[in-house]
């Protein structure tokens, strides 16, 4: 009993064209032909056929197919990399799961970079932008450190930032950069990469400077940039009188030594001081 190409492609569960396919790629066989030069496949065909099938569902590619079916030397390295990458693909879909159950549960925006929960899709649309910019070029760990800002309560000094007027007075982009120099010197003293733009971006540093620049002056207005130059200023300010501060105590402990160094000077001169009394720790 033999069957035709229509026939042994239905009952592999495939297609005509799929047959010929593989008949041209040399994974099947082909058959002899009946006088009338009708192909004849019989079941060894049928089994090829089915085994051909069943590595193609397990996604091996049809080059690795002869290598895989006649378990030869790199039969396990193929098996080994599709695994691989059927893990990171499971991995892939179970992030874009947790993507959309944020979108569709908990409110989260499609507009906001990944993993931004929906306490940041109430934002104003142009600091939306804004993170989505700098998800081009910042690293992961930079970026859940941004997120993390946005899943805190919010104070009325942020929301005053993002709604303030581009015609606000100068006064008062002062008054708003002294209330937010507290909270960037706070978040700087927990996460001190993000005082370095090197070190927060995944990008080299003038491609990460020019995204950075394009999209403050691109998404914030005329006030909100003066508040941002202002707050520059205070934190610059604020680590110059900390330099200061750090050189004064260093010249403090300098005075200190030299007058210790004097003292112990004295005591030898005297003939008052004994090594064990001016070292301690000493053994004579």
């Amino acid at each position: 009993m033999t069957w035709s190409t229509r026939q042994v492609a239905e009952l592999a569960g495939t297609t005509l064209k799929t047959v010929r396919h593989y008949h041209r790629l040399g994974l099947l066989e082909e058959p002899e032909r009946s006088p009338s030069g009708y192909k004849r496949y019989d079941v060894r065909h049928l089994v090829r056929l089915m085994g051909i099938r069943r590595l193609t569902d397990l996604g091996v590619p049809l080059s690795d197919i002869p290598s895989v079916a006649a378990a030869d030397g790199r039969s396990t390295e193929i098996l080994r990399a599709l695994d691989d990458e059927l893990a990171a693909n499971i991995e892939r879909q179970q992030r874009m799961r947790r993507q959309l159950a944020a979108v569709l549960e908990d409110g989260a925006s499609l507009d906001l970079p990944a993993d931004f929960g929906a306490a940041a899709a109430s934002l104003p649309r142009a600091q939306q932008d804004l993170l989505v910019a700098y998800s081009s070029v910042f690293t992961p760990t930079a970026m859940s450190v941004i997120r993390d800002q946005y899943a805190r309560p919010r104070d009325g000094i942020a929301e005053e930032f993002e709604q303030l007027p581009a015609d606000a007075p100068e006064d008062e982009r002062r008054r708003l950069a002294g209330h937010l120099a507290a909270e960037v010197r706070a978040q700087r003293a927990e996460h001190s990469f993000i005082t370095d733009l090197d070190a927060a971006s995944r990008r080299n540093g003038a491609l990460t400077r020019s995204v950075v620049t394009q999209a403050l002056v691109e998404f914030y207005n005329g006030a909100q940039l003066g508040v941002l130059r202002h707050l520059h200023a205070l934190l610059e300010q604020n680590e110059a009188d900390q330099a200061d501060q750090a050189d004064q105590a260093d010249q403090a402990s300098v005075a200190d030594l030299a007058v210790e160094g004097d003292e112990q000077g004295e005591l030898y001169r005297s003939g008052d001081a004994h090594p064990q009394r001016v070292t301690p720790g000493a053994t004579g």
